[in-house]
């Protein structure tokens, strides 16, 4: 009988952790099996205490300074659970660590859209959360909800905000004109060599390389043809950059006059009063960003705290902070003038006007997409 009841736990425990039950659930189902059968569960201790704290991984800078002012300190003041804070520049390097940590080591990510959702998905490090939790969901843009519930249909996802990867320039150099004419091709333009900028990672090169030889990133026919682009990036280059606040300097300083670039880092630019224009070319790279609780989080508190991020105050606090428009559906929340000027905003709440990465066309080619940029931006 012990026997039976130890294996019970063990599965409530699993299902626990697999985000399958909420931790109060969680705790009275556990207390009532041990007590009957006179056990003392191995995790009775520190596993079954009050949770104090939950882990937060983000994008630093800006973004995670708003993130903090409007939302974790409030949230904190309110309900006395403590936010612990980690940073990435790219978020491989998350996934990466998430591969050999334990389950709830990390919690909830600020995590790059369904492309990235779907490396989660496939990794099996995603929860279930439990919708009814989180009543301020109501306010999403359905538009911002299905590409997720199309992979996973228990989300293990919060919509947060979104933005675009579009072009910035320095409107001392290059004028307003001259950016929309060239567009993508902006990023190669011969005169400007030594002064360009990029993101370095393989998802942002290969969605360039493929505007500028005039194919759709979602439906690449000629890769070679991509990668030429790619490599006639990279000896253009003054730098490529592997963080939004190392962007944001690049560009205040003059050191590049032209690179792509994440919206809500150009309007914190331009709001500080530098001399940055940013253009969105037809087929920027338009992404979703969604705060991820991983499978083994505190599933209650993680969707609690969630829901008060999804606050309209809160939210739309956030986004003016960070400069990214919130996932709040604007027919059903009023939003402020500052969030309706943002770059990339959808006044519409349709989203049909961005262009978003298709994440199983992306999944089928990210190995070996990946392993030629390696080699590329080592100077192959």
């Amino acid at each position: 009988m012990k026997l039976t009841q130890t294996k019970r736990l063990e599965r409530l425990k699993e299902r626990y952790q697999n985000g399958g039950m909420d931790r109060r659930t969680f705790l009275g189902l556990t207390a009532a099996a041990a007590a009957s059968a006179g056990l003392m569960t191995r995790w009775s201790g520190p596993a079954l205490a009050a949770v104090t704290e939950v882990r937060f991984d983000g994008w630093g800078g800006t973004v995670q300074e708003a993130i903090d002012k409007f939302a974790f300190q409030p949230y904190t003041k309110k309900t006395g659970l403590k936010v612990v804070q980690g940073t990435f520049g790219d978020e491989n390097e998350v996934i990466t660590k998430v591969k050999t940590s334990n389950p709830g080591d990390f919690q909830i990510i600020h995590s790059s859209g369904t492309e990235y959702y779907k490396k989660y998905v496939d990794g099996g490090w995603v929860s279930e959360i439990n919708e009814a939790n989180i009543p301020n969901m109501v306010n999403v843009m359905a538009a911002m909800i299905e590409p997720f519930r199309k992979l996973t249909p228990k989300l293990s996802a919060v919509p947060y905000d979104y933005g675009t990867t579009g072009i910035a320039y320095n409107t001392k150099v290059i004028s307003p004109e001259e950016a929309k004419e060239k567009g993508a091709n902006l990023l190669i333009d011969k005169k400007y060599t030594g002064k360009i900028g990029g993101f370095g990672d393989k998802n942002t090169r290969v969605w360039y390389a493929a505007l500028q030889t005039g194919q759709s990133p979602n439906d690449i026919k000629d890769i070679e043809a991509v990668w030429a682009k790619v490599r006639e990036s990279r000896d253009m280059a003054k730098k490529y950059w592997s963080s939004g606040a190392e962007l944001m300097d690049l560009l205040s300083k003059g050191e590049i006059v032209v690179t792509d670039a994440w919206s809500g880092r150009i309007a914190a630019l331009q709001e500080q009063g530098h001399p940055i224009g940013y253009l969105d070319p037809p087929g920027s790279y338009a992404w979703m960003e969604d705060m991820l609780i991983l499978k083994g989080s505190p599933m209650a508190e993680c969707e609690e705290l969630c829901n008060f991020m999804l606050e309209p105050a809160t939210a739309i606090a956030v986004a003016e902070g960070q400069s990214y428009p919130p996932s709040l559906d604007p027919n059903k929340v009023k939003l402020t003038e500052k969030i309706a000027k943002l770059p990339a905003f959808d006044p519409t709440g349709t989203m049909k006007a961005l262009t978003f990465a298709d994440p199983n066309y992306w999944a089928e080619h990210d190995a070996e997409w990946q392993k030629q940029w390696d080699r590329i931006s080592k100077g192959a």
